[in-house]
């Protein structure tokens, strides 16, 4: 195994790569031309800059973070505003830029990402930050469980539909679509775009609106043209009613609906 640093002079860069959630990956490095490994170009990038890296041995999470300009055409304003890099998983580490062996010194996601006078800042969210999880579940009168997903146990594919635009209107976040859609069982899903500007991004259904169509919680770029396909889930209120009757999943229900609350401790006794 390499010992990195040991000599006096070293062909030694730092990349890092970063998977965001739509499936698309970007490399880059700190070396003053491209490299290619692991499948994935590594642009150069001397603007982009790893602060150090906090590795401890308890299960205190890793620290680091990362600092550049937004002067990549891989990178820009607009993708960091519309959420393209949310969430996106992280590697950092150390590449000889001749022989191509690297070693992984950091792997987490990105978290807060800030930006200023052109310059971004992105903190990074090591794997051991998952141990300060509370995995107890708290009861709730409502269903705990994501929809479609563990412990909702439905099938996704039942209540989700590809559909193509019809129109958009982006003063009030507005999608509609061809044919016209009933949108009533999809207040409260998900929309996912398959094409155009906004391609893998994903948005919340906060409102059906019979002659608009369905209200996005995310701004819809103008320029999505008749005709784009996107992926739309039906949504779910969480409540028992809505899980017995309309989905037959009342089995399945992740929630303590005659559980008594907080407020009974703060009863009067009221004469018959």
């Amino acid at each position: 195994m390499r010992t990195w640093f040991a000599e006096e002079l070293e062909t030694a860069a730092t990349f890092w790569r970063v998977l965001r959630r739509d499936g698309i990956a970007v490399g880059f490095t700190s070396h003053d031309r491209d490299l290619w490994f692991d499948g994935i170009l590594h642009r150069a990038s001397p603007g982009m800059v790893p602060s150090s890296i906090r590795k401890c041995a308890d299960l205190e999470p890793d620290s680091a973070e990362v600092r550049g300009a937004l002067t990549h055409e891989t990178i820009d304003g607009a993708d960091l505003v519309a959420g393209r890099f949310d969430g996106a998983q992280v590697r950092i580490g150390l590449v000889d830029w001749e022989s191509l062996e690297r070693l992984t010194l950091y792997e987490g996601t990105l978290g807060t990402i800030t930006q200023e006078d052109g310059l971004f800042s992105a903190d990074l969210v090591s794997r051991k930050a998952e141990l300060w999880r509370d995995l107890t579940p708290r009861t709730s009168p409502s269903c705990r469980a994501s929809f479609c997903g563990p412990g909702c146990n439905l099938n996704p594919q039942k209540h989700t539909r590809e559909l193509a635009v019809a129109g958009v209107d982006a003063s009030s976040n507005t999608v509609r679509f061809s044919p016209h859609l009933d949108g009533s069982s999809y207040a409260g899903g998900t929309l996912r775009w398959l094409d155009g500007p906004q391609a893998g991004l994903s948005a919340g259904v906060m409102n059906a609106d019979e002659a608009n169509g369905l209200v996005l919680d995310l701004p819809v770029d103008d320029t999505v043209t008749s005709g784009t396909r996107v992926l739309l889930q039906e949504g779910c209120d969480r409540t028992l009613d809505t899980c017995a009757v309309r989905f037959h999943n009342a089995v399945n229900f992740r929630g303590e609906p005659f559980l008594p609350g907080n407020d009974m401790l703060t009863r009067y006794p009221v004469p018959a």
